[in-house]
C-alpha cells in the first residue's frame, strides 16, 4: 500500500519511521517532510495546511493511507475533506479536533461531564477576564483558547503577571487569533505526565505512559516551548494510576464527546497534572504528542498500519498493542535562542558516529537539506536523539551519549531529561502490599488508593503462605531494611498469609480477610487473627472496606512520627464530615 504522512516534524519522523517497518507498506510520501524523513520517504513540497493541494495529490497518486501528524490541518477539516473524497485517512475530524483546538470547548466539556480539571472560566472580554483574575486568587493559569503551538498557556504567580498574561493574550494578540478568547483557571500542583490513546470512538486502546519537558531550560525553568524532550514510562503513572487514568478520563471522554454528536476516531492525548490519588486534566491534545511520539512509538512492537485502519473502520476492540519492555527516552536538540529567534541553515556534524549507535535513533525535527547535500539546522526544535535502553536511567545515559556527539553553533538542550523518573525509582517504599492471589487485586486496590492519597510510597506484590512460604518469608525479613513501616497482607479462604508475615519480621502487620469463599469470608476473618501470642495481626474489616481501613491504619501509623502524613490525615477527617453534612442536608430537602 501506498502511505502518505503529513508534517515535518520530529512527531512525523517517528511515524514515517514507524509505518517504513510496516511489511504493508511499499510507499511512503511525507508532505512537506524534513531533511532526515527524506532517507525513508520521498518529500513532497506541499504544505501541511494546504488540504486542497494534499486531497489532489492523494487522489492523482492513490493513496491507500493518509496519516496526520500536526494539529492545524486536522482543526480545519482534512480529514472531513478527505473522507468526503472516499480517501481513508488517520485523524480527528474537525469537530473532535476541537478537544484542542478550543480551550474552552474542552473546558466546557469536561464540566458538564464530570470530567475532572482545574476550575476556571472563558472570556472574550478582556474586562471580565481582569476582574475575575481579581477575584479568583493566585496562582492562576491564563491560556489562549485556540492553537498556539504550544506555547499558549501562561503561570502566573503574581496578580500582576497575571493581567500582563492576559494582556498580551488578549490586546497585544501574542497568539494571534487564538487569543480571541482566553481561559483563566486555577493553577493545580502536582507531577505532569502524558496519556495517549488510539480510539475508534468506541474503545480506547491506550499507549504507555510518559512525560514530556515543557520549560526550555533545566529544572523547569524558563518559557514554555513544544516540548524539550520526553521519557516512557513514567513512573508516577504506576498500574493503579493508570486505571484510574483509563476509568475517570479517557473513556468517559470519548464517551462524551460520542454522545455530543462529536465521535473521537485517531490519537487522543491527555495532559494531566497527578497529585498523589488525584488527576486532572491540564488539556487534550487531538493528535500524537511530540516529542511524546518518539520515545513511543520507539517502544511500540505491533505494526501500526493495521491499528491505524482498525481506528477507521471502527473495530479497534479487535487490537492489541504488544509493547517493548525496555524504556524509552528523547532529549531535544533546539537552536540557540529558541523558543525566541534563531538563526536558520546551520551545519550539523556527527550525525554519521550516532547512526552507529546501538538503540539509537535520532527523529528529525527541524532540518533540511542544504545546497552541499548537508544537513543543516531549519527551525526551533532541530533533532529528537531518542534511546533504547534496560531502564530509564539505561536510556538517560545512552540519549546524552549520543547527543554529546552531534553539535552546531549555538546547540541547547536540557541536561535533566528523565531526571524525575529516576528521582521516584529511588524512593523507597514505606508499606508493603502482599496479596496471596492477583485474584485479590481488586481487593487490596483500596488499600492502596488510600496510600496514595497520603502521598505513602508502596510496593505490591503477590506471595502465598502455602504455595510460595518462602517468597513471603524473604519479604518480611527484608521489608525493614528496604524502609517499609508497615505490612498489609490480604487473604482469603485459610487465610495465613498475615501470619506468617508477621511472625518474620517487628514491623506492624495489618491483616485483611478477602471474602472470596462460600463463607463470605469469616473463615479468612478468623484464620487472620486467630494468632498465637507474641505474633499479634491487627485487621480492621473483612474485604474492600478491611483493605481501604488497613491504608487508613497504615497511614495513622506512620503519622506518628511523619507531620505531613498527619496534616493529611487531619484534612482528610474534616472532609469526611464535610461529605456526611452535605448528604444530611440533601436529605433534609426530601423529608
Amino acid at each position: 500500500m501506498k502511505v502518505l504522512v503529513i508534517g515535518s516534524g520530529g512527531r512525523e519522523h517517528a511515524l514515517v519511521w514507524k509505518i517504513h517497518q510496516s511489511p504493508r507498506v511499499r510507499k511512503i510520501y511525507c508532505a512537506p517532510g524534513n531533511g532526515g524523513i527524506a532517507d525513508l520517504a520521498e518529500c513532497i513540497p506541499i504544505e501541511a495546511g494546504d488540504i486542497d493541494k494534499l486531497l489532489s495529490f492523494a487522489q492523482s497518486e492513490r493513496i491507500d493511507l493518509t496519516v496526520v501528524g500536526p494539529e492545524d490541518p486536522l482543526s480545519r477539516g482534512i480529514v472531513d475533506a478527505f473522507e468526503a473524497a472516499g480517501l481513508r485517512i488517520f485523524g480527528a475530524s474537525r469537530k473532535a479536533a476541537e478537544l484542542e483546538a478550543s480551550k474552552s470547548f474542552a473546558k466546557d466539556l469536561m464540566m458538564r461531564y464530570g470530567i475532572p480539571t482545574a476550575k476556571g472560566e472563558t472570556f472574550t472580554s478582556y474586562k471580565k477576564a481582569e476582574a475575575f483574575v481579581r477575584k479568583i486568587g493566585m496562582p492562576v493559569v491564563v491560556k489562549a483558547d485556540g492553537l498556539a503551538a504550544g506555547k499558549g498557556v501562561i503561570v502566573c504567580a503574581t496578580e500582576k503577571e497575571a493581567l500582563e498574561a492576559l494582556k498580551s493574550v488578549m490586546v497585544d494578540r501574542a497568539f494571534g487569533d487564538a487569543g480571541a478568547r482566553a481561559v483563566v483557571e486555577e493553577c493545580l500542583t502536582g507531577e505532569e505526565a502524558s496519556f495517549l490513546a488510539f480510539t475508534d470512538g468506541k474503545t480506547v486502546l491506550p499507549l504507555p505512559s510518559s512525560q514530556d519537558h515543557k520549560p526550555v531550560y533545566d529544572n523547569d525553568k524558563g518559557p514554555n516551548t513544544g516540548g524539550m524532550g520526553a521519557y516512557s514510562p513514567a513512573p508516577i503513572i504506576d498500574r493503579f494510576m493508570h486505571r484510574k487514568i483509563m476509568k475517570e478520563i479517557m473513556v468517559p471522554t470519548v464517551e462524551a464527546m460520542a454522545a455530543d454528536g462529536r465521535p473521537y476516531k485517531g490519537v487522543l492525548y491527555a495532559g494531566l497534572m497527578i497529585e498523589r490519588d488525584r488527576v486532572r486534566v491540564l488539556e487534550f491534545n487531538a493528535r500524537f504528542g511530540d516529542p511524546e511520539a518518539q520515545p513511543l512509538l520507539m517502544r511500540m512492537k505491533s505494526d501500526i498500519v493495521p491499528v491505524m485502519e482498525a481506528v477507521i473502520d471502527g473495530r479497534l476492540d479487535k487490537c492489541r498493542l504488544d509493547i517493548e519492555d525496555r524504556a524509552t527516552v528523547c532529549v531535544v536538540m533546539a537552536s540557540g535562542g529558541y523558543p525566541g529567534s534563531y538563526k536558520k541553515g546551520l551545519p550539523i556534524s556527527g550525525l554519521d558516529g550516532v547512526r552507529r549507535m546501538r538503540d539509537v535513533f535520532v527523529f528529525h525535527a527541524g532540518t533540511a537539506i542544504d545546497e552541499k547535500g548537508a544537513v543543516a539546522t531549519a527551525g526551533g526544535r532541530v533533532l529528537g536523539v531518542t534511546a533504547l535502553g534496560d531502564t530509564v536511567k539505561d536510556a538517560v545515559a545512552k540519549a546524552y551519549k549520543a547527543a554529546g556527539k552531534i553539535s552546531w553553533k549555538d546547540v541547547h538542550f536540557r541536561k535533566d531529561i528523565g531526571m524525575k523518573a529516576l528521582k521516584r525509582f529511588d524512593i523507597a517504599p514505606r508499606v508493603g502490599i502482599v496479596m496471596g492471589s492477583d485474584s485479590d487485586l481488586a481487593v487490596m486496590d483500596e488499600a492502596a488508593a488510600m496510600l496514595k492519597k497520603f502521598g505513602i510510597p508502596y510496593e505490591m506484590t503477590v506471595a502465598s503462605a502455602h504455595r510460595s512460604p518462602e517468597k513471603a518469608m524473604t519479604f518480611a525479613v527484608q521489608a525493614q531494611e528496604r524502609g517499609m513501616q508497615v505490612i498489609i497482607a490480604g487473604a482469603g479462604h485459610a487465610a495465613h498469609l498475615a501470619g506468617v508475615l508477621a511472625a518474620h519480621t517487628s514491623l506492624p502487620v495489618i491483616g485483611v480477610p478477602i471474602d472470596s469463599s462460600c463463607l463470605q469470608g469469616m473463615d479468612a476473618l478468623l484464620s487472620t487473627v486467630q494468632m498465637p501470642p507474641g505474633i499479634p495481626v491487627a485487621t480492621v474489616s473483612i474485604g474492600k472496606p478491611g483493605a481501604r481501613n488497613a491504608g487508613i491504619l497504615a497511614a495513622q501509623m506512620i503519622a506518628l512520627t511523619d507531620p505531613d502524613v498527619a496534616d493529611l490525615l487531619a484534612a482528610f477527617k474534616v472532609d469526611m464530615a464535610r461529605e456526611v453534612a452535605a448528604k444530611a442536608e440533601k436529605l433534609a430537602k426530601f423529608v
